[in-house]
């Protein structure tokens, strides 16, 4: 359960942390260094709630590890109650810079120099009205990253129909982030869009959302679901940077439907890959290889750099849709 509910949702140090808490069963405070690493390590658990102190009479204090449900439900809060303060934080420096930047020259337009450079917009129904403008706008380009990060779970009335740009000759191209791919809704809304002429690729890791059009003009979230606050922005310098930034993920991504039967990883790495496949956890893997479990979970790390996945389902989905495993 704890592997399902917190791996890639933690930094990695701090999950191997508490699953050795979870397989000991608590720790005494004197094992604490030997058992679970660094003193940073142990204060990060106990800050976020996945672990306790536990007084016992007569003896050291002990550790012992949150359930891991509870476990999640605290570092979510923990996660929640910070990026709160990163959207306030970073509301007030796009005002700032709102009013740092200078008014246009005399020389455009009375409608040039009302839109201005940069527009923060905080509705969530003219965020979705200023979408659907951007795309209708779109002559040339239309470019998207998607990570579905969302308010509220993927269901069906996610189901979207493909940009009307796809029906206009405009060159569609979408980043969509590796871990959704496989979630039927997110499957059909890639699949009519690229029966319209859309260019997918998956990556893992998409970092925010951004629609972005021809030269000209971006849009860009404030939040992580990118309702809560959003940025046009028309500055062609700006504008400019966004486009190679999306370049260079485009680079990086992986088309969907593309397989790789070259295989880049060797025998141990390919050994491993294929029983993580079959659904063994790392204790069953480390038995059939006749290694140790910690070198099952370094192997596993080289196959998530490989594969640029966050997690093992999403190394697993990547595996096949490369071809390297059935």
């Amino acid at each position: 359960m704890a592997e399902q509910l917190l791996e890639g949702i933690i930094p990695d140090e701090l999950y191997r942390a508490y699953r050795v808490l979870l397989e000991e069963r608590g720790c005494s405070s004197k094992r604490v260094p030997e058992t679970l690493g660094p003193a940073e390590v142990v204060t990060a658990l106990l800050d976020r709630g996945m672990a306790l102190e536990a007084p016992e009479p007569g003896e050291a204090p002990r550790l012992i590890p949150t359930p891991p449900h509870l476990a999640l439900q605290a570092v979510l809060a923990e996660m929640n109650q910070r990026l709160s303060g990163e959207h306030e934080r970073f509301l007030a420096g796009h005002r700032r810079l709102i009013d740092y930047v200078p008014a246009p020259s005399t020389g455009e337009s009375e409608q040039d120099k009302s839109r201005g450079l940069i527009q923060v917009v905080t509705e969530p129904e003219e965020i979705t009205r200023l979408s659907g403008v951007l795309v209708n706008a779109a002559r040339r380009d239309w470019l998207t990253l998607e990570n579905y990060v969302t308010d509220r779970p993927i269901d069906d009335t996610m189901v979207i129909a493909p940009p009307p740009a796809l029906r206009s000759g405009v060159r569609c191209r979408t980043i969509y982030e590796s871990r959704f791919a496989e979630h039927p809704v997110v499957a059909e809304n890639i699949a009519g869009a690229a029966e319209l002429g859309e260019e997918s690729r998956l990556l893992a890791g998409i970092g925010m959302k951004m629609k972005l059009v021809d030269a000209s003009v971006a849009l860009l979230p404030l939040g992580p679901t990118g309702m809560t606050g959003a940025v046009v922005v028309r500055s062609p310098v700006i504008v400019g940077a966004l486009r190679e930034y999306f370049e260079l993920l485009w680079e990086r991504a992986t088309p969907i439907g593309a397989v790789r039967p070259d295989n880049p990883l060797s025998e141990d790495l390919r050994a491993v890959l294929e029983l993580l496949a079959q659904g063994a956890d790392d204790d069953a893997i480390a038995r059939r290889l006749k290694i140790s479990t910690t070198t099952v979970r370094r192997r596993f790390s080289l196959i998530r750099e490989e594969l640029g996945a966050a997690s093992r389902f999403a190394a697993g989905a990547a595996a096949v849709r490369r071809g390297w495993i059935q």
